[in-house]
């Protein structure tokens, strides 16, 4: 398991108030939480639920370490409360289509004259400007925008695949609104201002894609599927099918792996021609016959451990039972009243803490409403009236 040398969690006494439940903005959260800050989650009161996605039970880490509370936006003591929990809070992360914060009358103007110190994160899919603004998108859509998609291999009829990860949610929205948030944090420590961030999951998608796209800028050389190194031009970068029907991947761009993968498949005689492109498919039948001659776990018992780069393609089952994973400590323990116990992934990121306690997921009705109304200064009589005028829950 991995060890944490750390007195704390890196961000205690950071607060975060986040208006998104899913997407970018949600895993922006669920990271954030890892690493020890106060998420609290605002969604739409009871009557105004159908406005926002409720995620599955089990998503996001199913609510691990957040306070809620449900609010109107709508009402204007509902806006004046997120105000006022704004001037406790470090960041604020939104995910509404540009320009319906301010329409609300919480944008960044609004809420920055109230809260200098804030940092306002928007997240959405192209930005809060230019023509596709406006474009209503997900995952699949930023990946097509970014040249992701074109860039992979094709399935049987020839179009891009679909990936088996939400890339653009997760590392081009999610991770990609946590470094913007850590370096606006770090600007705020030296000068005591907040920030407003434009996050773009297609932007994100972009900055994953840089090596492709500047090789082009620079050099005209497209990189689609099996045109260059990391898009299986060469057959030391590709995916082998083994006699079990299952697959290992191989990826031994540097002399000194290659060669051993060569010696170890028994076909020394292609170690000078690494980069032949008219030895390519010789090289690439060869080494897919000598891989299917054996079981994927025989191969990577035999390759993984001797410096080729090969490692299993695993299916969630079987990483979920794999001994490197356990042996990192990467699951935790779960338990939801009406489903049982569970697991999930823990705080895996670097710098987390991966021991973390049983989790319990919250019942929907449960609530910390009158606990972060009175942290934001309301008296017992005001968060009264509020709450029986259903303006939050």
């Amino acid at each position: 398991m991995q060890s944490d040398s750390s007195p704390g969690h890196l961000l205690e006494g950071i607060t975060v108030l986040n208006l998104g439940s899913v997407g970018p903005a949600a895993r922006a959260a669920r990271t954030l939480a890892d690493y020890g800050a106060q998420v609290v989650a605002l969604a739409p009161v009871t009557r105004n639920s159908a406005l926002a996605i409720k995620p599955v039970y089990h998503t996001y880490g199913a609510g691990r370490d957040f306070k809620r509370m449900r609010v109107d936006l709508k009402a204007e003591a509902g806006r004046e409360a997120l105000l006022r929990l704004t001037e406790k809070a470090d960041v604020l992360i939104e995910s509404f289509r540009p320009g319906a914060a301010d329409r609300l009358g919480i944008g960044w103007e609004v809420v920055h004259a109230r809260s200098r110190q804030l940092i306002y994160c928007s997240t959405s899919g192209y930005g809060q400007d230019g023509p596709a603004s406006h474009w209503a998108g997900h995952d699949l859509n930023y990946l097509a925008m970014s040249g992701f998609l074109a860039c992979s291999e094709p399935r049987a009829d020839g179009g891009p695949p679909i990936p088996g990860a939400t890339v653009a949610d997760s590392a081009g929205g999610g991770m990609h609104a946590v470094l913007a948030i850590l370096a606006a944090l770090v600007r705020r420590s030296l000068t005591g201002e907040g920030t407003r961030l434009d996050v773009a999951a297609a932007e994100g998608a972009l900055s994953l894609m840089s090596l492709s796209i500047d090789q082009y800028l620079a050099e005209g050389e497209v990189a689609g599927p099996r045109e260059v190194l990391l898009t299986g031009r060469y057959a030391f970068y590709d995916l082998y099918e083994t006699s079990d029907a299952k697959w290992l991947s191989v990826a031994a761009i540097e002399k000194h792996f290659y060669e051993n993968l060569c010696d170890r498949l028994g076909h020394p005689e292609f170690k000078p021609h690494q980069y032949d492109d008219e030895k390519q498919d010789e090289i690439r039948a060869a080494f897919g016959q000598a891989i299917r001659s054996r079981t994927r776990d025989d191969w990577t018992e035999e390759l993984a451990p001797n410096d080729t780069c090969v490692a299993p393609v695993l299916s969630i089952p079987e990483l979920v039972n794999d001994p490197h994973w356990r042996a990192r400590g990467v699951f935790m323990d779960a338990e939801s009243e009406g489903r049982g116990d569970f697991e999930q992934l823990s705080p895996i990121l670097a710098g987390g803490h991966r021991g973390h306690e049983k989790h319990r997921v919250r019942p929907d009705e449960e609530t910390d409403c009158v606990d972060l109304l009175a942290d934001a200064g309301y008296s017992e009589k005001e968060r009264a009236d509020l709450i029986d005028e259903g303006v939050v829950e």
